[in-house]
């Protein structure tokens, strides 16, 4: 007798970038109609000067997605720091009748017993004890780190199936490496953070940087640091499959996001090929560059040296 594998959720990330609201209107409605993927996360992670632009349309966004039958999930603020910062991460917290998601501790304190909450990669969660900790505050799904090699991920994957608390990996979309508290958008184009002009709006996957020997190296958007290449997790889908993930996440790009996820779908539910999948991505319009397979069983060596350093 054997067992039947049950195909992993396909997760729409948050927007990490600094996209208009129209633009942000018109990727929900797509989203919402045309996306293969079961869950969408909505809300401003990164730099919450950008979260007012799109905070009167975030209902409408979130009542379309969900009469199209996809779970919507709000994502707070990574690194809440101001004072109207740490009330806009408690207010979302105190959200009723949505999913939730954490980008770092600060919710914890405003989630009252027996409230549901996702764990964001941003969160480090490298150990079965981190993990049942989560589990026990009320933690459904866990989003796990983007530098974990393969072996903590089966790990993590077979506790978080003991738990009943789904595993998340990063498939798609350039790796958040840093958040810091200097804008560096605004700092080459000579401009202070409190008067940033939004200049990371010129840039809707990034900003790609060299070092100054001009090799490239990482990029930014605002605030944030991430790896240069996109990831696509193809050829490991299989054994991370069979580890126990039970969801892959895409992260958006300044691309056709809808091709992207039918990509993954078909990769994940078997019907194509890695190598298949790769040449259909490159099909998207993605501008970024493509990164190498994980052919080591861990993520690509250009963002997990970038991480360390």
């Amino acid at each position: 007798m054997t067992t039947e594998t049950k195909s992993p959720a396909l997760v729409m990330g948050p927007v990490l970038f600094n996209w208009s609201a129209d633009r942000l209107s018109d990727f929900y409605a797509r989203v919402a109609d045309e996306a293969e993927v079961t869950r969408v996360h909505v809300g401003e992670v990164v730099c919450s000067k950008r979260e007012p632009f799109f905070a009167d349309r975030l209902p409408d966004a979130i009542e379309r997605l969900t009469r199209a039958g996809k779970t919507v999930v709000v994502d707070a603020l990574a690194l809440p720091t101001l004072k109207r910062e740490r009330q806009l991460v408690k207010d979302l917290a105190g959200l009723d009748g949505v999913e939730f998601e954490i980008n770092d501790m600060t919710p914890l304190a405003h989630l009252g017993p027996g409230r549901r909450f996702a764990v964001s990669p941003l969160v480090n969660v490298y150990d079965e004890g981190t993990l049942g900790f989560f589990a026990r505050r009320g933690a459904w799904s866990v989003a796990l780190p983007y530098e974990l090699p393969m072996s903590s991920i089966e790990r993590l994957a077979a506790e978080g199936n003991r738990l009943g608390v789904e595993i998340q990996v990063h498939a798609f979309g350039r790796l958040p490496l840093a958040i810091s508290g200097r804008c560096y958008h605004a700092r080459i184009h000579g401009l202070a953070k409190d008067s940033c002009q939004f200049v990371c709006n010129k840039d809707p996957d990034g900003l790609e940087v060299d070092t100054l020997d001009g090799e490239a190296f990482l990029s930014i958007n605002g605030v944030q640091t991430m790896s240069r290449d996109c990831v696509a997790v193809l050829d490991e889908c299989e054994r991370l499959i069979a580890a126990g993930v039970g969801a892959f996440r895409l992260s958006p790009h300044d691309c056709d996001m809808i091709a992207v996820a039918a990509v993954f779908r078909a990769r994940l539910d078997g019907r194509i090929s890695a190598e298949e999948a790769r040449a259909r991505l490159g099909e998207t319009g993605l501008k970024v560059p493509l990164g190498t397979p994980m052919m080591s069983g861990v993520w690509p060596a250009t963002a997990t040296s970038a991480a360390r350093a």
